[in-house]
């Protein structure tokens, strides 16, 4: 039966009085257990909030009294008592509102009136030391704010800004101080400075911080962020798409905060990230919108819209923009911008907008969304058409050009529809030269796959072949051009699969040079002379003739440096051709030769396509330039320097490693730098090729140079890719070779190739049948065995690695033994236990050991003295022993006893020290040295 709750109480009061706290908790505890009466439940909390308070545990207190007051809301007692539990929890502002209602309910009550006036002034103190943490953030924003102050401070208060803003805090006082609203004044001011601080300041704010980007946006509004990302100025523009993309980032999760169950219901942000891609949507069409703006919301689409794990099944991102936004997107490829009223755009806008198709049509999993997707684009040309308007028609067929750059497919099957291309015919045959243009241009990117070409060969030769004599303007002359080097090219570098008669190739290249060096003509214009080329490089005899043209290799190398970045593609292309390095089919002899008895196609090799006209080529290519040109492009926007693209890129720079001589040229011209990001991110082949090229450059380099700065540690990891066992021989042998180099430079780039785990790699190679590999794997594991770590491997219990190092000092190559027994020298020399061990892991250890002692090569010989003065030195008299009573005292007498000799001076010397230091050990008697 339970006790009386009011029994209990009342022994609990008594307790109480008598100071036993402990004893009065427990009946009060048992009392609130057996009690229904609310109004007495009340008071027993109250009493027991008391107890608390007298222990000390203010939250007990606290929370109990809030019980009694949830009871009675005036229950004086209970409130005095939270506002004592609630001042000593430091909740000030809590506990003031608490005493503020007991003294509005006994006003007269001097012990009311005392805290009150106590808790407003301590409360009065803390702000005031709040403020001035944070006065200075207000410091910063009058200064900036301030018309009259000069420039240097206004700048160093904008960076103090940006800066605060990077880490946690300082993003939380600038929010807490009104900020959002200040920096929304900075960039009403429209001067470029300001606006670009206040962007990149709430770019701080909102990375990796859920809440306080949904609360920016709430503040600031998508509108307005767009409407600063519209402006024709490249800088803020950039700015801004950062901002949009830390808070995507932020709101999509991409930052690793948890919020609590709570948080995460009250953090919805799919509508927020919905309003955004809505707006860059709206951007992508908009007539305000500046060129480069439009360039950025196109580049945002790209890089968010699409999935980031591609098995996940939700592509709803993708459909969402295809049914709001397709057909802007189809808008912008469709601007021909010799016309007026056309949108703002770059030279970029269009490529962009290619790219973005492509991806949105890779996202699409089922064929009902895909052919949504061709029936969009398919209305969108249909309502453009209009025989009665040419300005209408040349807008739809641009539009077939950007898909065919975009997604083919889609592009293909409308040129082959009904009436489009006899439509391109005509529109060749127009008076106007613009519509001649475009329908040049849609002609030669429906010329992009064999098959297409076959049936436009057959119409549009003909046709480009009259444009290209009978034009006088210089801008279609070049395109025709091109289709025809194009569908001139359709055999690839295959010598017997000539479209056009003997010579014409060449003469097509000439004209295209010619272009190309003219810088009277427009950028656009020259640029296709360089598509041109791109094609008609895959003959050997263009290409000879192309590297010998300085000019015009450094009027390309040029052009690829412009803001016009669509053209690295096609100069990619061209210097893949030249190099020759693109993926070749082996051909085999017997197959020849049975393809002729059967009258089948062979394919013929060039003469220039061989090695030493090949090596010509790349010297002359690094003569004009070519490094820079690619240290430049290697920095292009990735919207524009697509993975196929960076691929390319890899190839050439291979290639231009090939030999060791021209390496330091590409070094000095910025290549090393140029060549990680290739290495980092790409396709696997790209990287591989970038990181093959890499370890070239990092094995004879000095790495400071050749990397500076923080970069030689990003190095590491793609040359340890270059280990594992799916790479190909020579690129393990290059890569151990550079992280010989490296590992030789200092102790930071050792720890760092050890922590990407390469040293079992290089431990497996020493194991190799391959000479020069398990030579190049020893000599980086000599350079790696002062890491205490790595000698910590060599002595550790139950495995081979001594044993082989000993065995390799034991081989019949002078460098591995070099490399084996200056290893074994700098690990007796740090680790005594390595001493003993050598005696015990091979019976042949002593005669390999004089062997090495009486070399012929002083360096071998050198190690291997030091090797025997760590053994003697090891604190193991019974090894010291060993080593004295057998022949090596004699080899040592006579090494010690030589005549001085630069040539042998360190062998003579370590020899000499192992004496004295067995005479030390009184293993030997003294010896009267050479006079």
């Amino acid at each position: 039966m339970m006790g009386d709750p009011i029994q209990f109480k009342d022994e609990g009061n008594k307790h109480f009085q008598a100071g036993e706290i402990e004893n009065a908790i427990e009946c009060y505890t048992k009392a609130i257990k057996g009690c229904k009466d609310k109004k007495v439940l009340a008071v027993i909390y109250r009493n027991r909030s008391a107890c608390y308070l007298k222990k000390e545990n203010y939250a007990n207190a606290a929370s109990d009294a809030s019980k009694a007051i949830d009871v009675d809301a005036g229950d004086i007692k209970a409130l005095y008592r939270r506002c004592q539990a609630l001042e000593k929890l430091g909740k000030l502002d809590m506990a003031f509102k608490d005493v503020q209602r007991c003294a509005t309910i006994e006003p007269k009550n001097q012990t009311f009136l005392e805290t009150l006036r106590r808790l407003g002034a301590e409360i009065q103190a803390k702000l005031k030391t709040t403020f001035s943490t944070d006065s200075r953030v207000q410091n910063m924003f009058d200064i900036l704010l301030d018309e009259e102050m000069e420039k240097d401070k206004r700048e160093k208060a904008a960076n103090n800004l940006i800066v605060l803003s990077r880490e946690d805090a300082g993003a939380e006082r600038i929010f807490q101080n009104n900020g959002v609203p200040l920096l929304l004044t900075m960039i009403e001011t429209g001067k470029q400075e300001m606006v670009l601080a206040a962007v990149r300041t709430l770019s701080g704010m909102c990375t990796g911080h859920k809440a306080r980007a949904m609360a920016i946006i709430q503040m600031v509004g998508v509108d307005k962020m767009c409407s600063v990302m519209a402006v024709d100025n490249e800088e803020i523009v950039l700015a801004t798409c950062n901002l949009f993309q830390c808070i995507n980032d932020s709101l999509t999760g991409e930052d690793k905060k948890d919020y609590g169950k709570e948080e995460a219901l009250v953090l919805d942000a799919s509508k927020d990230l919905k309003t955004i891609l809505l707006a860059l949507v709206e951007m992508v069409g908009g007539k305000k919108v500046s060129g480069h703006g439009r360039d950025q919301a196109l580049n945002l689409l790209s890089k968010n819209v699409p999935r980031t794990v591609k098995k996940s099944k939700d592509n709803s991102k993708a459909l969402f923009t295809i049914d709001h936004g397709l057909k802007k997107i189809l808008k912008v490829c469709g601007q021909v911008s010799e016309l007026p009223d056309q949108l703002p755009m770059t030279e970029n806008t269009q490529l962009i907008a290619s790219v973005l198709l492509t991806r949105l049509y890779d996202e699409l999993s089922c064929d009902p969304e895909r052919d949504n997707f061709r029936e969009i684009c398919n209305e969108y040309i249909n309502s453009k058409i209009d025989p009665n308007d040419m300005d209408r028609t040349i807008h739809a067929i641009n539009v077939i050009s950007g898909l065919l750059q975009g997604p083919f497919d889609v592009g293909n099957a409308l040129v082959g529809r009904q009436g489009i291309m006899e439509m391109m015919v005509a529109l060749c045959a127009s008076e106007r030269e613009v519509d001649q243009m475009v329908a040049v241009e849609a002609l030669i990117h429906s010329a992009s796959k064999m098959s297409r070409a076959s049936f436009i060969i057959t119409n549009g030769v003909s046709l480009l072949k009259d444009l290209y004599k009978k034009t006088k303007n210089e801008k279609i002359k070049i395109r025709s051009l091109v289709g025809l080097c194009k569908l001139g090219s359709a055999g690839g570098d295959d010598y017997s699969l000539r479209q056009f008669a003997e010579g014409s190739t060449e003469k097509l290249a000439k004209q295209c040079r010619k272009w190309l060096c003219n810088p009277k003509i427009d950028t656009k214009t020259r640029k296709w002379a360089i598509e041109g080329l791109a094609y008609l490089t895959n003959d050997a005899d263009v290409k000879d003739d192309f590297v010998e043209d300085e000019i015009a290799l450094k009027a390309m190398f040029d052009l690829s440096k412009s803001t016009d970045k669509t053209i690295i593609y096609s100069v990619a292309c061209t210097l893949v051709n030249c190099t020759n390095c693109y993926d070749k089919k082996d051909i085999l002899p017997e197959l020849v030769q049975l393809a002729k008895f059967s009258k089948q196609h062979v394919p013929e090799q060039h003469p220039k396509d061989k090695k030493d006209f090949i090596d010509q080529r790349v010297k002359r290519l690094l003569k004009a330039g070519i490094t820079s040109a690619l240290a430049v492009m290697v920095k292009a926007d990735n919207s524009i320097l697509t993975d196929q693209t960076k691929e390319m890129l890899s190839r050439v720079f291979l290639a231009l490693t090939d030999d060791p001589k021209d390496r330091g040229t590409i070094v000095a011209q910025g290549g090393g730098k140029a060549l990680i990001p290739l290495a980092l991110e790409g396709t696997e082949a790209g990287k591989t090729k970038a990181s093959h090229a890499i370890a070239r450059i990092a094995a004879i380099s000095n790495p400071e140079i050749a990397f500076p700065g923080e970069r030689v540690y990003e190095v590491v990891r793609p040359l340890v890719g270059l280990l594992h066992t799916d790479k190909d021989g020579m690129q393990n042998y290059e890569a151990l070779r550079s992280l010989t180099n490296l590992a030789g430079f200092s102790e930071k780039l050792r720890v760092k190739i050890l922590k990407e785990k390469a040293i079992s790699d290089i431990e497996n190679y020493m194991f190799e049948d391959h000479d020069q590999i398990r030579q190049a794997a020893t000599e980086c594991m000599c350079n790696l065995i002062s890491c205490k770590e790595v000698q910590e491997r060599f002595v550790s219990d139950g495995n081979d690695r001594l044993k082989l190092l000993v065995l390799l000092c034991g081989e019949d190559d002078e460098n591995l033994q070099i490399a084996a027994a200056g290893a074994l020298a700098m690990l007796t020399a740090a680790q005594k236990k390595a001493c003993n061990k050598i005696s015990l892991v091979t019976t042949q250890w002593l005669e390999i050991l004089q062997r090495l002692c009486i070399h012929t090569n002083p360096n071998v010989q050198h190690r291997a003295l030091v090797v025997v003065y760590n053994m003697l030195d090891s604190d193991n008299s019974e090894l010291a022993k060993k080593l004295i009573e057998c022949e090596l005292l004699e080899i040592l007498s006579v090494i010690g006893k030589a005549e001085n000799n630069p040539k042998r001076q360190q062998a003579i010397d370590a020899a000499r020290t192992c004496l004295v230091k067995a005479m030390d050990l009184g293993l030997i008697k003294p010896f009267a040295t050479p006079s």
